[in-house]
């Protein structure tokens, strides 16, 4: 039971869902989202980490935005979706392929597609790490409703430095060294 709440830099995925530019412009927190998916993506990128950008229906709510883009490794696998849950959209077949255990979820809307993806990869035996700091919703009242219903589940709903800090594992290796001055 302790295990799934170990992350192992070998062993994870970091998935971005949907933060694209009309759905990011209605959300307050949109730059605590950045912010904070920005450092997991500087994490990812330390240790290799494999990186899945997610797009829902791109053409109605427009490309994945700029203070995210930038940051994506080279080598970040996209989906483009329609269904809310990236499970509906090829992401099995991705963690089959990557033949990771752990995933780490950060995007939008917390209440629906990250919600959807976290219950399917937790049924389907996934250790899934939603990142509440770097998660959003329009609405309060959406936000918080989804992270109970993702800890009932069985999703670790944690936060992005306690996520940082778990890959790194110790101080004063040449990753901290990279990454620490990125936590402000």
């Amino acid at each position: 039971m302790m295990g799934k709440y170990k992350l192992s830099r070998e062993d994870s995925v970091l998935v971005i869902i949907d933060l694209q530019e009309k759905l990011m412009s209605a959300m307050k927190d949109k730059d605590k989202v950045y912010k904070n998916t920005n450092l997991l993506l500087s994490t990812a990128r330390e240790f290799g980490i494999p990186v899945v950008l997610s797009e829902q229906y791109p053409r109605g709510l427009g490309p994945t935005v700029a203070e995210i883009k930038e940051n994506l490794p080279q080598d970040y696998i996209y989906l483009e979706k329609q269904s809310f849950s990236l499970c509906g959209a090829g992401m099995y077949e991705i963690m089959t392929r990557l033949q990771k255990k752990s995933v780490m979820v950060c995007g939008s809307e917390t209440h629906i597609c990250v919600f959807q993806t976290a219950r399917d990869l937790v049924e389907a035996g996934y250790d899934v790490h939603l990142v509440r700091d770097a998660v959003c919703s329009r609405f309060d009242e959406n936000y918080n409703n989804s992270l109970a219903l993702m800890a009932e589940l069985g999703a670790v709903v944690t936060n992005t430095e306690t996520v940082v800090f778990d890959l790194l594992e110790c101080a004063g290796t040449p990753h901290f060294k990279a990454i620490s001055p990125l936590i402000k």
